[in-house]
């Protein structure tokens, strides 16, 4: 629970500081929801999987990335459509939410092919997070800033808040990672259904909370822009640079795994692609189905 508070905290700070440099350089809120809010809120995922993999517990780290995805379309997307509709641009439609699909794919491709994430499909995945920056770059040339008026931080008040919160991920992830083992091994339980289930919905606590207030803010573009940048950042960053760090062993039982979440990216592509708009039914259709996920842990 320290671990997990660790975690949030952390997270939240890193997230505040970051804004607050991606405001005074003038970058549009649809690209703060992409990169610097999703990177920010996904943090605790780089930290406890990337840990984990050096703990030797490389079990934690896929599940808490697969787990993760699940959570952040089914649980966090549903809860914040039921607070409003949420509409996003033609792009992120046409072209961001069908790249989650390919890289959803792509993973499970990998784990069904060849059992392991070794470096050279690790490098694979790190080019493809690189790529896509480099699109985000391009993407932010041509719009315009539309982020709301906000006092500035000072310079000084920006960096500190981004030091404090990459110290709280590491040390939050060291212990959150050593717990959750600990106990998976007392209780024995997989370290599967351990990553997939209590540290999945523990380091996505950021964007739930990012996402919720965004969503009572009607801020759509941050809502959809943190999930579907978190889990491209969750496979092409997280796994990639672990996988880069030391091959990763991909279970068979992770298939299962990575399938719920290519059905979870391609419903939120088909939910969004004719009308960009994800309605509160639709959100209450993904709730159900975190609610069937979640008993097909339960064996």
């Amino acid at each position: 629970m320290v671990g997990f508070v660790l975690l949030a905290k952390g997270a939240g700070v890193l997230v505040d500081g970051a804004s607050a440099i991606a405001r005074k350089l003038n970058i549009p809120e649809i690209i703060i929801g992409l990169t610097i809010v999703a990177c920010g809120t996904s943090a605790p995922e780089a930290a406890v999987s990337i840990s984990s993999v050096l703990h030797g517990a490389a079990g934690v780290g896929v599940g808490n990335v697969l787990g993760s995805n699940v959570v952040n379309i089914f649980l966090i997307l549903g809860i914040s459509a039921l607070i409003t509709n949420l509409y996003i641009q033609k792009n992120t439609a046409h072209y961001e939410i069908p790249f989650v699909v390919f890289v959803s794919v792509l993973l499970m491709f990998m784990g069904w092919c060849y059992g392991t994430i070794y470096r050279g499909g690790a490098l694979i995945l790190f080019a493809l997070f690189l790529a896509f920056l480099v699109y985000l770059f391009g993407l932010a040339k041509k719009q315009k800033n539309d982020m709301p008026e906000t006092k500035n931080m000072s310079s000084i008040k920006m960096v500190l808040f981004v030091i404090l919160g990459i110290a709280a991920l590491v040390f939050g992830a060291k212990l959150t990672v050593d717990s959750a083992v600990n106990i998976a091994h007392a209780l024995n339980i997989s370290e599967r259904v351990i990553g997939l289930t209590v540290i999945a919905f523990g380091t996505s606590l950021p964007e739930l909370v990012t996402c919720v207030v965004a969503a009572i803010k009607k801020r759509s573009d941050i809502v959809v822009g943190n999930i579907i940048g978190s889990n491209i950042f969750n496979v092409l960053f997280v796994l990639g640079l672990a996988g880069l760090i030391s091959p990763i062993p991909f279970e068979h039982a992770f298939l299962l795994d990575a399938v719920w979440g290519i059905i979870a990216a391609v419903l939120l592509w088909i939910f969004f692609v004719n009308d960009r708009k994800l309605s509160r039914s639709e959100g209450f259709v993904f709730l159900i189905l975190y609610t069937l996920y979640i008993l097909s842990l339960i064996k």
